[in-house]
């Protein structure tokens, strides 16, 4: 994890403020999926890795064009370095994820493994 802050780090140092985008973790009966809007992101140049059981998500939003003369009254569209990560589950089989990108959201699904959950009883020793 420290690799990947430093990462992250340097990344925004070279391009700007970080933008840590809001995510939404949901489960289905066979899948682990995590969404997250990255507008302004081309999805070629996002990365997604899984290390250790955390999801990382990297990005670059970029300004075609920036006008260094512009007298903003507000100026709230932010760019920079997109930076997200996510500790997933113990039951996420990270080798088999995938993801997409729709509409400005990036979508990653990773299958639950197969497991079967057994309810066992521990008898407590007296000491």
């Amino acid at each position: 994890m420290d690799k990947s802050l430093d990462e992250m780090r340097a990344l925004q140092t070279a391009q700007g403020v970080g933008i840590v985008p809001p995510v939404d973790m949901y489960e289905t009966d066979k899948t682990i999926v995590v969404e997250t809007p990255v507008p302004g992101v081309d999805p070629g140049k996002i990365e997604v890795t899984v290390e250790n059981g955390i999801l990382t998500i990297k990005g670059a939003t970029e300004r075609k064009t920036e006008v260094e003369d512009k007298n903003y009254y507000r100026k709230e569209v932010r760019q920079g370095v997109v930076f997200r990560q996510i500790a997933l589950p113990a039951h996420a089989n990270h080798e088999t994820a995938e993801a997409s990108f729709e509409n400005g959201v990036l979508k990653v699904s990773i299958p639950k493994l197969q497991q079967e959950t057994k309810s066992i009883k521990i008898d407590v020793k007296k000491q």
